[in-house]
């Protein structure tokens, strides 16, 4: 039953390196399949005061930013699928993590008064003046021990 702790703060952990290093960092290359990150979802989310009107619906039909999303997500949670047999807690955990990973990131930008409240360093993520701070999206945990959380009042 360890797993389930170790699970929830890997999975905050992964979330917010693999938004800082790779969504931050290989995605501000325009010729990056992260791109996305800074040309859609960010672009959308400073000119619509954090709504993302890709979060409206689910397309699979193309790869946009959500879907490009759920795809990292699920890459996530297979690349740990070979120690399920001897950490099944801790695998079991970060598939939950993922899937909650991905609803509230998706209400968040569909009903930015409620990220506002529940969310509000991944608000400041993207309204505050830093977008290279809050790299946590579901709990600021990663930005309260690493020294990256950055307040913002609008």
């Amino acid at each position: 039953m360890i797993g389930i702790p170790l699970g929830i703060a890997y999975a905050n952990g992964v979330e917010a390196l693999f938004h800082r290093y790779v969504l931050h960092g290989i995605g501000k290359n325009p010729k990056s399949f992260w791109a996305f990150h800074w040309r859609e979802h960010h672009r959308a989310a400073r000119r619509n005061d954090f709504y993302d009107a890709a979060y409206e619906t689910y397309d699979f039909t193309t790869l946009n930013a959500q879907t490009k999303e759920l795809l990292a997500i699920a890459g996530g949670v297979v690349v740990h699928l070979p120690i399920a047999p001897i950490a099944p807690f801790f695998v079991a955990t970060l598939a939950v993590c993922g899937v909650r990973y991905h609803l509230l990131h998706r209400k968040g930008h569909l009903d930015p008064e409620w990220a506002k409240e529940h969310m509000r360093w991944h608000y400041d993520h993207h309204m505050g003046p830093n977008q290279d701070a809050n790299w946590g999206i579901v709990r600021p945990w990663y930005d309260d021990i690493a020294g990256t959380r950055e307040h913002y009042s609008p």
